[in-house]
C-alpha cells in the first residue's frame, strides 16, 4: 500500500506533467497544492524530495516555481516509490537496495514465508517497474474495469 505522502507526490507530478504539456510555466507551490488538492505544508517537503531525485527543478524569481524537467515517460514509478516511501519489498530480506536479514529467520534458503512473498514480489516488480508517470496521465481499460467493479463488504476473519 502506498502512503499518503506518495499519493500527494504523484498528484503534484501529474499537475506538473499537465503543465509541461500545456503552457510549460513554472508553478508555485500554492498553485500545485490548489490543483492537486494537496496540503501546502506537506507539499514543500515532498517537492524537495522529488527535486533531489532529479525529476523537477525549482526556479527562483518572479516567474519562479517548479517545473518537470524530464519527460513523464522517463520517470519510473518504482523509483518514485523508493524515493518517497523507501523500500518497496514486503520483507526486508527481499529488498534489493535495503536488504536486511529478518530477525526471526534462521535459514533464508528454506524460509517458506520468504519463498511465497518472493514470488508475489517478483510479479509486483515486473509490473511496477514497467510503469512511468506517463501511465498516470491516461487511464487504462483494465484500471477502469477494476475501479468500476463492485466492492465486497469488509469481513473479519478472526
Amino acid at each position: 500500500m502506498i502512503t499518503q505522502k506518495m499519493k500527494y507526490a504523484l498528484k503534484a507530478l501529474i499537475v506538473l506533467a499537465e503543465e509541461r504539456a500545456g503552457e510549460r510555466r513554472a508553478l508555485r507551490i500554492e498553485d500545485i497544492a490548489a490543483r492537486s488538492g494537496t496540503p501546502k505544508r506537506f507539499l514543500e517537503h515532498i517537492l524537495l524530495d522529488i527535486r533531489n531525485a532529479g525529476y523537477i527543478a525549482s526556479l527562483r524569481g518572479r516567474s519562479g516555481g517548479y517545473q518537470l524537467i524530464k519527460e513523464p515517460s522517463q520517470i519510473p514509478l518504482s523509483e518514485l516509490l523508493r524515493q518517497i516511501d523507501g523500500p518497496i519489498a514486503p520483507l526486508p530480506c527481499l529488498s534489493r537496495r535495503s536488504y536486511q536479514p529478518c530477525e526471526d529467520c534462521t535459514d533464508e534458503a528454506s524460509c517458506r514465508i520468504r519463498k511465497v512473498f518472493a514470488e508475489i514480489f517478483w510479479s509486483y516488480l515486473l509490473l511496477i517497474e514497467s510503469l512511468t508517470l506517463a501511465d498516470l496521465l491516461g487511464t487504462s481499460v483494465a484500471a477502469e474495469q477494476i475501479m468500476s467493479a463492485p466492492t465486497a463488504p469488509a469481513t473479519r476473519h478472526d
